[in-house]
């Protein structure tokens, strides 16, 4: 059995911010793979069900982020399960946006959902780091990650939820390398290799592959003849009449 906590602040008021995208990525994988409706248990919304034959409860606590490890410890004791068992969605200032990446065990590098999870079940838990950028100043933290995503954001940020998805399965079973994979397929897909060039012409693959003949042009029709021009009329025969034979000829 698996436990995917992702961490968040409850109310509709922080429900689009950059810190809530481990509750969005367990909303994600719910919906998709037809998990309970949520209800509240633990100090959290929970739902259940299965992925890749694995029974597995979503968690999102609704104590605030500073708090959230009340609620793991709580469903951590009555599933009797170890840290090992447990799997943390969370919002990572030093990932640029839309990369993801998984890790086991390790400190909580100053995040406070983290913080407070280590200090009631430990730190030998799988984290999965849900890139989010930086402000550019510690000083401005606070108020980047209480804040909603941009539009601009909204792109990558489905892919990433639904890579998310697709790879829970994986992630279940313990395989992060083709969760990864999974995540990666959305975010970034391979590009076809016959694809054509944006402003560019395809050349064909370099591979010694004969290209199609171009096709031939049809033969022009051969110019009309030159109409022959009519022949001069021949002259007429040497009259080899006398003049007295004209002048008779005339009176008969």
């Amino acid at each position: 059995m698996k436990l995917l906590v992702g961490l968040g602040n409850p109310g509709a008021k922080y429900a689009g911010n950059r810190h809530n995208i481990g509750f969005m990525a367990l909303d994600q994988i719910a919906s998709d793979h037809g998990f309970s409706p949520w209800k509240s248990k633990f100090q959290a919304a929970l739902s259940e069900g299965t992925l890749g034959g694995e029974k597995v409860v979503l968690l999102k606590p609704q104590t605030f982020m500073n708090n959230s490890g009340q609620s793991v410890g709580e469903a951590l004791r009555f599933y009797k399960l170890t840290p090992a068992d447990v799997v943390v969605f969370h919002d990572e200032l030093d990932l640029a946006p839309s990369k993801c990446r998984v890790k086991q065990g390790g400190g909580h590098a100053g995040h406070n959902g983290l913080r407070s999870i280590h200090a009631h079940i430990g730190a030998d838990y799988d984290r999965v780091r849900l890139g989010v950028g930086h402000p550019g100043h510690k000083d401005k933290v606070a108020s980047y990650v209480l804040n909603d995503f941009a539009k601009a954001e909204q792109g990558w940020l489905d892919d990433l939820l639904r890579g998310i998805s697709d790879g829970a399965a994986d992630l279940a079973r313990g395989d992060s390398a083709k969760f990864m994979n999974a995540v990666a397929l959305r975010v970034a897909p391979p590009r076809s290799s016959t694809t054509a060039p944006a402003g560019g012409t395809h050349k064909g693959p370099r591979t010694g592959a004969k290209t199609a003949p171009a096709p031939r042009t049809a033969p022009e029709a051969p110019a009309p003849a030159t109409p022959a021009k009519p022949a001069k009329p021949t002259a007429e025969a040497t009259d080899t009449r006398s003049p007295m034979e004209k002048l008779l000829d005339k009176f008969r």
